[in-house]
């Protein structure tokens, strides 16, 4: 199995995740500006070996779309169609962003927990590796 990329898509930042070669532990890699996450995942997918992006798919608790549901659906097809020969998994990520806030505070200087590409980038992070632990 080559690489994952784990993505947190936001209207204004993304965080970017990436896995091992093998498919097994997956690790924050960057957050980019939205408006420019096209251009760094074409980069990601010459210089690395990927072979699968996994998209968080926002819900509400309940199940129900949130306010970046349909963006997500657009960013989905937009994937599908640019890396036809890659495999594209939305995945659910309700609570993620809770999960990464609470394990950077636990573990995070004050400074760090204030900034939100960290978040992102977490969230990204439990997003793959969620996605790895079901699939192994």
């Amino acid at each position: 199995m080559g690489k994952a990329i784990g993505i947190d898509f936001g209207l204004k930042r993304t965080g970017i995740s990436i896995s091992d070669d093998l498919g097994i532990i997956a690790t924050p890699l960057k957050t980019v500006l939205s408006s420019e996450l096209m251009q760094f995942l074409k980069a990601m997918v010459l210089s690395e070996n990927i072979e699968t992006m996994v998209l968080g798919f926002p819900l509400g608790l309940n199940g129900s779309d949130t306010d970046v549901t349909q963006n997500v659906r657009l960013l989905n097809i937009a994937l599908e169609k640019e890396f036809p020969l890659l495999k594209i998994a939305l995945f659910d990520e309700r609570m993620t962003s809770k999960i990464a806030q609470k394990t950077l505070i636990q573990g995070a200087s004050k400074k760090k927990r204030k900034q939100k590409g960290l978040i992102d980038q977490m969230s990204a992070t439990i997003i793959l590796q969620d996605y790895l632990n079901s699939n192994s």
